[in-house]
């Protein structure tokens, strides 16, 4: 059913003039009424004669008898057949603006229409269908003989011929029809410009400087080409409106300061297909440089280039096409032919002052004021039509010529069968292909010919064939140059018949194709003009399913559909969208694909980088990139400006202040979007001076300025805040001179700096400074703009908790016609709730969780109710965080969850687009009833967060927020970080972990010098915590300070070239120990000594050579007996202690890494092989039974033993210590993970006695190169090893006694019990004395 819309909105010009343009335009249509309503009823006053139709049934159900609610004759009008070629027509007697129609079926019969469709036309030729919603309309009639429906027009039309054609009519009888039409009398000014003549409007002075314009008319041409109005002034301004290839173009000028006034050059194209030979309204509303441009209700609003607001013309403007006494301008443009009417100019009626002859109408050969109709006879084709015409037949000569206009690149234009072969016209590509095909036995002559490219735009295009013996011609467009000939051998002999638009007979060459979508015009036949009339009748020739006298073509790309750039591409039927490289996708390239901020980036899991972010999502600003520093606590968003960090300023004063630009890599409005929804921003400035001064003082006028968001003007500095025109030094009163509140209006000779951090986000970014003390001799400035800085997203964590079924949330109206899109995140426990409904009259829209399962997005536009449902293959009431993004277009409809589920439906073909709701948008719940119960965060709707915390602050059972995210969001953080919740978010906490970073992903490791350790002091609540079984079974008979272990989980990634080592060694209060070393041919051993033994367990993890150079991980795991060691990514390993072995590792004290320092018992064969000189190399991500060691170590503040004879000299708060220089690198960090090698191909493996070795390089290597490429490469290898090895040696030498120390550790030191490490060195009879240099050369 048609609704009644709401008309279209007005400009947004500024308000002074709002009054004035009312006034304006009030007269600008006509003679339309402005006070009394437009309802009259204009068909049941007219004489029967008025009524006319395509045939009668019989006398009695003639169409003057078809008038609303009359009883005359059978009670109605009704066909003699009831097919679609039936129309009922009614002269309203002069031209009529209508505003309803209403039907009925006929009297007391089952006879009456169900749909229909409505033609107009003021001549009774030459018909227009009624469009709606971007579709030729079906109006729903009837359901019964005697209930009227009546219809308002959403578009009200001005006509004098009224058309209906039934669509579809009762089942049980045939076609019957009563109407009636409303609407009321129209009168307007016509002028007829006959392509010549052009009206020159006068100004009362020589020059107009003119602020405000309104120009309206209306017109009607077949032309595709002519100027309709212009005016230009000396200074370089014009206003032109011309139709260019049937669109209208809009020029204007207004100036400019800049290169001439070329920079002021403005131009707006609009509407498509205006050569129809029908009425178009047009409006030009213009205040200084802002300018509605309105066509047919569809209104462009825009702003002129250049700086000025006025539009200086000289002498007159001019209707009809270009002045006589203008410039001459380029381009060849033709004068408008055609009508216009209702011609208003700032209030002036330019038709009646012409009428009157009160203006110039000179050029007119002949000026007349009533419109000349154009005698075209257009057809109209679609998919099943056929138009078969005579011609001559038995004739040498076949001429045909014909005007087309389609959207559709391929299509049957003519076809006819020749007396021995065939003659097809066809559109192919876009392009016009002729093929003729003549039968001449045995032989067959074929002759095909192309030409033209791009004929698909919906223009006329005139197509001309001659084909006549050996010689064929096509021209297209008049062109004769570019003609195409043939001169073929070829006997023409014409059949006599022409088919157009299509042809679904048989025949020996069948045509490449069959039908034909698009308008066909002036068609010639065998050089006739082909009578249509007579067609019409029914006299001449024959039709299937074409429309007569009207072409229903429709631009579906105008108004353009394709939001954000996006390019529209249709074909008769319908129309797409390409969105490539616009950042936007979706049917109508609606929706962003980037996220809206770096927040909703870390809430995917991904680390700091440059990212693409689109703040408003499906709103007007487009993406744009910013970096995303994501941190353990906030993420940063820093957008980059272009003014080089130290900026030279000079010859500025406060009369002429030098003014710098500060540009960014996003335009204004897109910062603003981020600090508007930023919890904190802050932006760094530092102004480096020499005598130069900055603020001067409180009470004096600044020197220095900048401006910020809003083109508001500053006088505060960086480190103060608004109102307070001091500098971060007058805050922190310590600046160089007390009497000044900024360093720099000292005034001193010497360098001073006020610098400091903008934080008040409503004024940033900064985007001009203007300086004004650098022209006296000795003044020197420099100024430094750092980047903008924003952390936090109130949008993405902007939350309401409903806690009662009732409870809801309330918004204005939601404003989505055309195109709505809606998403948001909701978690809950509840199996069902409806998330948010807005109604309108019969239009609804809801979203809605159905079950735990099932998620529904449910609307209607007019067309009946439609519903979008997904369904999840998990509960979705599992309280955690799931997305739901909802679109709806003129093309389709989306529903999708969590990004992983996803419906969608096409919009019907045809049918109303547009969603009307006037009741308020309830979040939470729909009328009260299905309340949601739960949390819904981060709702946008068209690109626009609803606040949801600002309204649950007054509303019951609703509260602002949402606690309970790490439900959701705890899955990111990594190798044991603990989610934490915030009030708006979560982060990671790595401080148990061996891990830094947003999500305890970074690697913390360190690089150690020869004699570097680390040393860490187990608490026993750390072991403990790590190990429940120990804790369990041994609490009962241990202090509080001792603690068991039958569990070790130990992990770390380790590089380095130098062997033997200690990686990793855990003491203990007793003899038990464990350690990890690298022996002397770098392979990897594990040493456990847990008592019960004889010797240590040793098990010597691999063979291969680890020390050299390259990063690898260890993981080990015990429990009990069982222990299972990986290495790097290969399959995981595992060995048992012996029997004998206890599996208590007693009282662990403890660990050291790179080296050994220990006051208890140590394995001599330990210290003796390994622990000299030291691990030399890289350490990583260490972590032994929840203790991250090395981490400990980097981040804590304790400085480095300084002496190796007081290593527990450290406060007992702090368990870990260092000695050595020890530096933070992830030189160490975990290899690349790569797939695991079976023995069978891992190259290391000792076993591969495999002849096919996989790494054989004389398989590898193609014969003839191998061998002379070894040779080479082996004496290349040999210079280079021997000029190191000499380098080497002389190097060593130099360094020989620098930076030496000593370390004496005594062999004996493990039976010393409980002595501590300095008795055990003094007492030891035979020290070793071990020398090596603190260098380390890596060659």
């Amino acid at each position: 059913m048609l609704r009644r819309r709401p008309a279209a909105p007005g400009f947004t010009l500024l308000l002074p003039t709002a009054f004035w343009i009312f006034c304006h335009v009030s007269g600008a249509h006509g003679a339309l009424p402005t006070t009394q309503k437009c309802d009259e009823a204009l068909a049941s006053p007219l004489p029967h004669t008025a009524f006319a139709s395509s045939s009668v049934f019989s006398s009695g159900y003639a169409a003057g008898y078809a008038k609303l609610n009359r009883r005359g004759g059978a009670g109605g009008w009704s066909p003699l057949d009831s097919d679609h070629y039936q129309w009922l027509q009614v002269d309203l007697g002069s031209r009529k603006q209508v505003s309803a129609i209403a039907t009925q079926g006929r009297y007391s019969s089952s006879d009456w229409t169900t749909r229909y469709r409505l033609l107009y036309s003021d001549t009774g030729r030459n018909w227009k269908p009624y469009h709606q919603d971007g579709n030729i309309w079906a109006f729903s009639g009837n359901s019964n003989s005697e209930s009227a429906v009546r219809h308002e027009l959403q578009q009200g039309i001005v006509a004098r011929f009224l058309r209906l054609v039934p669509l579809d009519w009762s089942e049980e009888g045939q076609i019957g029809l009563r109407i009636e039409v409303y609407g009321c009398s129209y009168w307007a000014d016509v002028i007829n410009f006959d392509g010549q003549g052009v009206i020159s409007y006068r100004f009362k002075m020589k020059k107009m400087k003119i602020i405000k314009d309104v120009i309206a008319l209306r017109f009607k041409t077949s032309e595709s080409e002519g100027v309709i109005l212009h005016g230009e002034g000396q200074q370089g301004d014009y206003i032109t409106l011309e139709l260019r290839k049937a669109k209208l173009l809009l020029q204007i000028n207004l100036g400019s300061n800049q290169y001439g006034s070329i920079l002021g050059h403005t131009s707006v194209t609009t509407g498509s297909l205006l050569d129809d030979n029908h009425w178009h309204s047009v409006v030009i509303e213009r205040y200084r440089r802002n300018v509605n441009f309105t066509l047919d209700r569809h209104t462009q609003h825009f702003r002129t280039n250049g700086e000025f607001d006025h539009l200086d013309l000289d002498y007159e403007l001019s209707f009809g096409g270009m002045p006589y006494s203008g410039k001459p301008v380029g381009g060849g443009r033709k004068n408008f032919k055609g009508c216009m009417e209702s011609i208003n100019y700032n209030g002036d009626n330019i038709t009646d002052l012409a009428r009157r002859k009160k203006l110039d109408t000179s050029g007119f050969r002949n000026l007349s004021f009533s419109c000349v109709e154009t005698h075209t006879f257009p057809v109209f084709f679609n998919a099943t039509s056929f138009l078969q015409l005579p011609g001559r037949s038995d004739h040498n000569t076949a001429s045909v010529g014909f005007q087309f206009r389609t959207w559709n690149p391929d299509g049957l234009l003519l076809f006819s069968n020749l007396d021995e072969g065939t003659l097809e016209v066809s559109l192919k590509d876009g392009k016009i292909a002729v093929h003729v095909n003549v039968t001449t036995f045995p032989k067959i002559n074929r002759v095909d010919l192309s030409s033209g490219s791009g004929l698909n735009d919906g223009q006329w295009h005139a197509v001309r064939l001659l084909a006549k013996e050996n010689f064929v011609m096509l021209t297209i467009d008049g062109d004769e140059a570019s003609a195409i000939r043939s001169t073929s051998p070829l006997t023409i002999v014409t059949g006599g018949t022409y088919h157009l638009g299509g042809y679904f007979l048989q025949t020996l060459f069948p045509p490449t194709q069959h039908s034909f979508q698009g308008c066909m015009q002036a068609i010639l036949l065998d050089d006739q003009p082909a009578d249509l009339h007579a067609v019409e009748r029914g006299v001449v020739g024959a039709f299937e399913n074409v429309s007569l006298d009207m072409c229903a073509i429709i631009d579906r790309c105008m108004p353009n559909h394709c939001e954000h750039g996006g390019r529209c591409k249709q074909t008769w039927d319908s129309f797409s969208c390409t969105c490539d490289g616009t950042g936007y996708t979706g049917a109508t390239c609606h929706t962003s694909i980037y996220e809206p901020s770096c927040e909703a980036y870390k809430h995917l899991g991904r680390s700091s980088d440059t990212y693409w972010i689109d703040p408003d999502g499906s709103g007007p600003l487009g993406p744009f990139k910013v970096n995303c520093n994501m941190t353990e606590d906030n993420v940063w968003t820093t957008v980059m400006n272009n003014l080089p960090a130290k900026t030279t300023v000079s010859g500025s004063s406060r009369e002429r202040r030098t003014v710098l630009q500060v540009n960014y890599s996003a335009s204004m409005d897109q910062v603003t979007a981020i600090t508007t929804s930023a919890e904190h921003c802050e932006q760094h400035v530092a102004y480096s001076c020499r005598m130069s001064r900055l603020l001067n003082t409180p009470e004096g006028s600044p020197y220095t300025w900048w401006v910020g968001r809003g083109s508001e003007k500053h006088f505060y500095w960086g480190g103060s805040g608004p109102g307070i025109q001091k500098c971060a030094c007058g805050i922190d009163r310590n600046c160089t001179d007390p009497k000044f509140d900024c360093n720099c209006d000292a005034d001193h000779r010497q360098w001073r700096e006020d610098s400091g951090f903008l934080m008040y986000k409503d004024h940033l970014p900064i985007s001009q400074v203007a300086v004004g003390d650098t022209n006296r001799p000795g003044s020197e400035a420099k100024l430094t703009v750092g980047p903008l800085r924003c952390k936090g997203d109130n949008n993405f964590w902007n939350a309401a908790s409903f806690t009662t079924p009732s409870s809801y949330l309330h918004f204005a109206t939601f404003q989505g016609e055309t195109s709505a899109d809606i998403s948001f995140y909701f978690k809950t426990s509840a199996p069902y709730g409806v998330f948010l409904e807005n109604l309108g009259n019969t239009d609804f829209i809801r979203l809605e969780l159905k079950s735990p399962k099932v998620v529904s997005f449910s609307f209607d536009v007019g067309n009946g109710a439609v519903e979008l449902t997904v369904h999840s293959a998990t509960p979705l009431n599992d309280d955690q965080w799931h997305r739901v993004m909802a679109e709806r277009n003129v093309k389709e409809a989306v529903l999708q969850l969590d990004q992983t589920y996803r419906a969608s439906r096409l919009a019907p073909a045809q049918g109303h687009t547009r969603l009307e709701l006037f009741s308020q948008l309830y979040v939470g719940a729909a009328g009260g009833q299905r309340g949601f119960l739960g949390c819904i965060r981060a709702l946008r709707m068209n690109g626009a967060t609803l606040d949801l915390e600002e309204r649950a602050m007054v509303t019951p059972g609703v509260k602002p927020g949402c606690q309970g995210h790490c439900t959701s969001y705890g899955m990111y953080c990594h190798n044991g970080g603990k989610c934490v919740e915030k009030y708006n978010g979560y982060s990671c906490d790595c401080s148990t972990t061996a891990y830094d970073g947003p999500f305890c992903k970074i690697d913390v490791g360190g690089f150690f010098e020869a004699g570097t350790l680390v040393r860490y002091n187990f608490p026993p609540e750390a072991t403990a915590a790590a190990s429940k079984e120990s804790k369990a079974a041994s609490a009962h008979h241990l202090t509080p300070q001792e603690v068991n272990l039958t569990r070790e989980e130990v992990a770390f990634s380790f590089s380095t070239s130098n062997a033997p080592a200690v990686l990793m060694y855990v003491s203990s209060k007793t003899q038990d120990y464990l350690a990890v070393v690298l022996r002397q041919n770098g392979s990897l051993q594990v040493r456990y000594n847990l008592g019960g033994l004889r010797e240590p367990f040793a098990i010597d993890v691999d063979q291969r050579n680890l020390a050299n150079g390259q990063p690898h991980s260890v993981n080990m795991t015990r429990k009990d007996r069982s222990i299972t060691i990986q290495l790097d990514y290969y399959p995981p390993v595992s060995y048992t202690l012996p029997d004998a072995s206890d599996t208590h590792f007693n009282l662990v004290k403890t660990l050291f890494l790179g080296k050994v320092f220990e006051t208890g018992h140590v394995d001599p064969v330990l210290i003796e092989r390994y622990n000299t000189p030291g691990f030399v190399g890289c350490l990583s991500r260490v972590q032994f039974n929840g203790v991250a060691p090395l981490k400990s170590a980097l981040r804590s503040s304790v400085p480095a033993a300084s002496t190796a004879a007081q290593p527990d000299a450290q406060p007992a708060a702090l368990p870990v210590s260092f000695q050595g220089k020890l530096v933070e690198s992830n030189c160490g960090a975990s290899p690349h993970t790569i797939p695991p090698m079976s023995a069978a191909t891992d190259p290391w493996h000792l076993d591969n006695t495999d002849p096919d070795f996989p790494f054989n390089e004389e398989r590898v290597i193609p014969d003839g190169v191998n061998r002379n490429s070894a040779i080479i490469g082996g004496i290349i290898a040999v210079v280079i090893f021997t000029i190191l090895c000499t380098l080497v040696f002389l190097i060593r030498y130099m360094f020989r006694h620098k930076g030496t120390y000593h370390t004496n550790e005594a062999k004996g030191s493990g039976e010393a019990g409980g002595e501590s490490a300095d008795t055990a060195i003094i007492g030891a009879d035979n020290p070793e004395t071990i020398d090596e240099s603190k260098k380390e050369w890596f060659i």
